[in-house]
C-alpha cells in the first residue's frame, strides 16, 4: 500500500547499508581516479552476515568492478552466482591483483560457526601490513567499522598510509546529508 512517505533504510540485519555501499563506492573512486570500470575489489571477512558486503555488491558490480570475496567458506557461500562475483580459496588468492581490500568486521554477535576459534580467522584471513603486499601496489583498505583490532586487521593497519577508514567516515557524513536531503526536497 502506498503511503506518500519517503523510507531511507540505514541498515537492516544482515540484509542491506546502501548509504555505507553509497559512501565506500564515492571513497573507492576518488582512491582510484574516477571509475571503477574493469577495477577489482576484495572483500574479505563475514560476508555471510554483513549487510555492508550485500550493498557493496550491488553497488561495486554495477559500477562495473569485479568483486573477490575471500573467508571461511560458510560465510561465502551461495556469492558464486552473483554476476561480476567471484570466490576466492584463500586470503592471498582472494588479495592477489586487487585495487582495493575491504575487510569486514566478524560480526562476534552473530557467530554460529564457520570458523574454529577467532585465532584460527586471524590465521587464515587477518590482514596485516605484508598481506596487504599481496594485492596490488598501493591498494587502499577500506573497513566499514566498527574493527575488531587484532582479529579482522591489526591495530596498525587502520593508522597506515593505505587506509581510508577516515575518508570513509567523513565521506559518509556528506552521503548522508546528500540522501537526507534528497528525502526532505
Amino acid at each position: 500500500r502506498a503511503t506518500g512517505f519517503r523510507v531511507l533504510n540505514a541498515g537492516d540485519g544482515a540484509h542491506a547499508h546502501p548509504t555505507q555501499a553509497l559512501l565506500d563506492a564515492l571513497t573507492l573512486r576518488e582512491a582510484l581516479g574516477g571509475s571503477l570500470e574493469g577495477r577489482t575489489i576484495a572483500i574479505v571477512g563475514d560476508v555471510a552476515h554483513s549487510r555492508v558486503a550485500r550493498s557493496n555488491l550491488h553497488a561495486l558490480t554495477r559500477l562495473g568492478a569485479r568483486v573477490v570475496l575471500g573467508g571461511p567458506p560458510p560465510w561465502v557461500a551461495g556469492f558464486h552466482a552473483w554476476p561480476g562475483v567471484s570466490v576466492a580459496a584463500s586470503l592471498r588468492d582472494a588479495l592477489q591483483g586487487a585495487d582495493a581490500v575491504m575487510t569486514l568486521r566478524v560480526q562476534l554477535e552473530r557467530i554460529g560457526g564457520g570458523i574454529g576459534s577467532l585465532r584460527e580467522y586471524t590465521r587464515a584471513w587477518g590482514l596485516d601490513e605484508e598481506r596487504m603486499t599481496w594485492a596490488r601496489p598501493g591498494a587502499p583498505l577500506l573497513h566499514p567499522g566498527p574493527t575488531n583490532e587484532g582479529i579482522e586487521l591489526t591495530a596498525e593497519l587502520p593508522a597506515s598510509e593505505r587506509s581510508l577508514i577516515g575518508r570513509q567516515v567523513t565521506n559518509g557524513v556528506a552521503v548522508r546529508m546528500a540522501v537526507l536531503s534528497l528525502l526532505a526536497a
